[in-house]
């Protein structure tokens, strides 16, 4: 964190993501990708680095073998997180490159899943981020992004879906959508947030009147960011922060142990 000194396991060390298992002693394999970031950093063997899972799992260890392909990393401490609070983010389909900026700093908030709905006027986009290659492109900045702020567990990413199967699928609580017209997200008046939270955003020009009908009888709460006209990502990434300082105020589960 800036202006902070970190603490805590791997905390301060070059930070990789692999989806291998590992625990106290294994040995870790990384892939031509993190050999390649490695010899960017200008790392050797002997370098201290940390691990991440996505699923919790955190590790510091020891290059043993930095080749052109793979890298081998023996684990000498590992400690399991418990998850944030649940966040759930329903985010437009909608230009590419803004979607994956948004992926990055959703990562870096915590939040725990992300779903892209196929609004109305998300058709009209192009290009627009939907399809399998587009799915994988999400995920590494997602990995990324948690390398880069030491986080321990990924979003879980769904593949894009239209508006009522994401309704369908989005778990139970309190379930927000940003809406100019709504009560405001903070200040008096405002939602007492308790987990699990959704929070859908709509396309760029608005969500369809019967679309936002659709969402009341789901259970959705209109909310409001403030009278300013803000770019989805923008809008997006502002109520993650507000929801995500609300539910950290009463944080639950187990602390991290190692």
């Amino acid at each position: 964190m800036v202006g902070r000194h970190r603490e805590g396991l791997a905390a301060g060390l070059p930070q990789f993501v692999t989806l291998e298992p590992f625990a106290d002693g294994s040995t870790v394999v990384l892939d031509e990708h993190a050999a390649r970031h490695m010899r960017v950093l200008r790392l050797e063997s002997g370098a201290q680095v940390g691990l991440r899972d996505g699923q919790g799992l955190v590790g510091e260890g020891q290059v043993v073998r930095l080749a052109k392909a793979q890298v081998h990393v023996e684990v000498q401490r590992a400690a399991r997180h418990a998850p944030l609070p649940a966040l759930h983010l329903l985010v437009p389909i909608a230009d590419r490159d803004r979607m994956l900026w948004l992926a990055e700093k959703a990562t870096e908030l915590g939040v725990t899943s992300w779903r892209p709905v196929m609004w109305r006027r998300s058709r009209s986009v192009s290009p627009r981020g939907e399809g399998v290659n587009f799915q994988a492109k999400v995920r590494a900045r997602m990995e990324g992004a948690l390398a880069q702020s030491e986080g321990a567990w990924l979003p879980q990413a769904f593949p894009e879906a239209p508006l009522d199967r994401a309704v369908l699928a989005a778990p139970p609580g309190h379930r927000l959508v940003l809406d100019p017209a709504g009560a405001a997200l903070v200040g008096a008046g405002a939602p007492a947030l308790e987990e699990p939270v959704v929070i859908a955003v709509g396309p760029e020009g608005g969500v369809e009147p019967d679309e936002l009908a659709l969402l009341h009888e789901a259970g959705f709460r209109s909310v409001s960011l403030g009278p300013t006209i803000l770019r989805f990502e923008t809008a997006a990434l502002v109520a993650l922060g507000i929801a995500r300082t609300c539910l950290s105020a009463t944080p639950t589960g187990a602390p991290p142990h190692e």
